[in-house]
């Protein structure tokens, strides 16, 4: 209990431990969907897990994320340093306001879910269509309870107590790959819908008695003119439009996946969760502990060090993001191999996964861009352009989508360089590698369309001092590609391992990677490296 309630002051170990949890859980997410590509293969039944989840995270989006970001953690700050009783009051009426909302929301949509499968899904046979309404209608328990327990998650970090809300995310999926283990034995496929419920109530349950402790107690209130109330709508209104549209767009990508072959859906996710791991844990963590610390430089009014922070998190993420992008697109195939050649996945859906995987591995950077470049945005009382441009660029996806696809369903000359730079020559449809192509080039779009913003609004980026950053890191990635294509093809040239079994592949995996993040560290120490001295001086904390 003590452990649970630890206070984390320091940003640089706060954000550690948010970085060790976001890793953590993003491992145990590939080992649970390597649980699900063994039992049901990048198939039918995977297809249809994954689209129903749209739409319960899409009200979650809405209700409750944008409102933590850009408005709860905040205006509960405000309160505080007024009055803890009129702090607590008005969490007390949010957690009522909002839980009514979210329940309304979810048995209209349960109600609607046959509608909303053919909206979302309509290239799934009408038995496919059944399966995806029946998973929907049991996850759309899970925003009711998420909902609930990530305003809790905010308010503890309000506290300081990061520690419990990073075992959250953890607990989450532990209780969906109870689901897989022992649900799914017992009541079939619905039993991967149960294990989401399980999950999102162990996400709330593990945070419940430090929230108490903080000092919260119920009360039956619902005030809907109250001025903290109306504060919440008008500040998480941009913001939960911004997340709304990026996940418009992921219910898009699943609508025209649903319409190519079999399994399309599963293979998109499966690749962009296993791309998403390491930049997830790198990217949020830092953005997310920095974001009260510039929000406060803001409030201050001292832009030089709020600055001085968002340049040297910007250096640092392109530091870490660019050598794991280099890594992950020469090693493609090996990490696919390894993580979901099991069970029932066939070679044909190794290949797909591993040549969107290699092609989301490069916009790696610009994904870990984005999260820090909101929040920055955020930090300065800016809701409003992250926003908009959400919204363009989901609407350029959509089109580079349809674009990428309809070029990639007959011969020509963009077909036949993917085939050729991915080493898919012997396969014949490769649609789904066009939604990998439109979401990376759609985030480097974004990426770059925040920082012209944040330059001609803020102005705080300092070209010169990121450039001699990225100067060094393009040397040290660039010897450290080298590297790895040296150990990777060594090993198989001179017989010291066997591809054909599976620990074959994960020994040239390992030591491919070892050897080219040694070779990285080493470069860049010799480069003397800022990025390297600050990142050690946090581990020597």
């Amino acid at each position: 209990m003590n452990l649970l309630n630890t206070q984390t002051k320091s940003i640089s170990f706060a954000s550690l431990i948010l970085a060790g949890s976001y890793l953590l859980s993003a491992l145990l997410g590939i080992f649970r969907d390597r649980l699900l590509a063994g039992r049901f293969g990048l198939s039918n039944e995977l297809d249809a897990y994954y689209s129903a989840f749209t739409i319960p995270d899409f009200i979650a989006l809405i209700l409750i994320f944008g409102a933590i970001s850009a408005a709860i953690i905040p205006i509960f700050n405000s309160y505080l340093v007024r009055s803890k009783d009129e702090a607590w009051h008005y969490i007390n009426n949010l957690l009522n306001i909002f839980l009514s909302f979210l329940i309304v929301a979810s048995l209209i949509s349960i109600i609607f879910a046959p509608l909303l499968i053919h909206l979302i899904a309509p290239g799934f046979s009408p038995e496919k269509k059944e399966m995806t309404v029946m998973l929907m209608r049991i996850m759309f328990l899970s925003p009711i309870i998420l909902g609930t327990s990530s305003i809790i998650s905010g308010i503890l970090q309000v506290f300081h107590r990061f520690l419990v809300t990073a075992l959250a995310p953890i607990m989450y999926n532990v209780g969906i790959i109870i689901g897989i283990l022992f649900f799914v034995p017992k009541f079939g496929l619905v039993g991967l819908a149960f294990g989401v419920v399980f999950g999102a109530l162990l996400h709330l349950l593990i945070q419940i008695p430090a929230f108490l402790h903080s000092g919260f107690k119920y009360r039956p209130v619902f005030d809907l003119k109250s001025p903290g109330i109306k504060k919440t709508f008008k500040l998480m209104l941009p913001r939960s439009l911004g997340l709304g549209a990026g996940q418009l767009n992921t219910i898009t990508v699943t609508a025209i996946a649903s319409t190519l072959m079999s399994g399309s859906i599963a293979v998109f996710t499966v690749a962009h969760n296993l791309s998403s791991l390491l930049i997830n844990a790198i990217a949020a963590s830092l953005s997310t502990v920095i974001f009260p610390a510039m929000s406060k430089a803001f409030s201050r009014e001292d832009i030089h060090d709020f600055k001085r922070k968002f340049n040297s998190a910007f250096s640092q993420i392109l530091f870490l993001s660019i050598p794991i992008s280099i890594e992950i697109f020469l090693l493609r195939a090996q990490i696919i191999r390894v993580f979901y050649g099991t069970g029932k996945v066939t070679w044909m859906d190794t290949r797909l996964a591993a040549a969107c995987l290699g092609i989301f591995s490069l916009g790696l950077f610009a994904q870990g861009l984005i999260f820090l470049l909101s929040k920055t945005f955020y930090a300065a009382h800016n809701t409003k352009i992250p926003a908009i441009i959400s919204g363009a660029t989901v609407a350029f996806n959509i089109s580079m989508s349809f674009l990428f696809i309809w070029l990639l369903s007959f011969t020509n000359a963009f077909s036949d360089f993917l085939h050729v730079i991915l080493k898919m020559q012997t396969v014949q449809n490769i649609s789904v590698v066009g939604l990998a192509l439109a979401f990376t080039i759609t985030a480097i779009c974004e990426a770059l369309l925040l920082l012209f913003f944040v330059h001609k609004k803020l102005r705080i980026f300092h070209l010169s001092q990121v450039a001699k950053s990225l100067y060094k890191i393009i040397i040290s990635g660039s010897v450290m590609g080298v590297v790895i294509l040296l150990i990777r093809n060594g090993l198989v040239y001179y017989n010291i391992v066997n591809l054909q079994t599976t620990l074959g592949v994960f020994l040239q995996l390992i030591l491919s990677a070892l050897a080219g993040l040694i070779c990285y560290i080493i470069i860049a120490f010799m480069l003397k490296t800022e990025e390297l001295t600050k990142i050690k001086g946090l581990f020597k904390k």
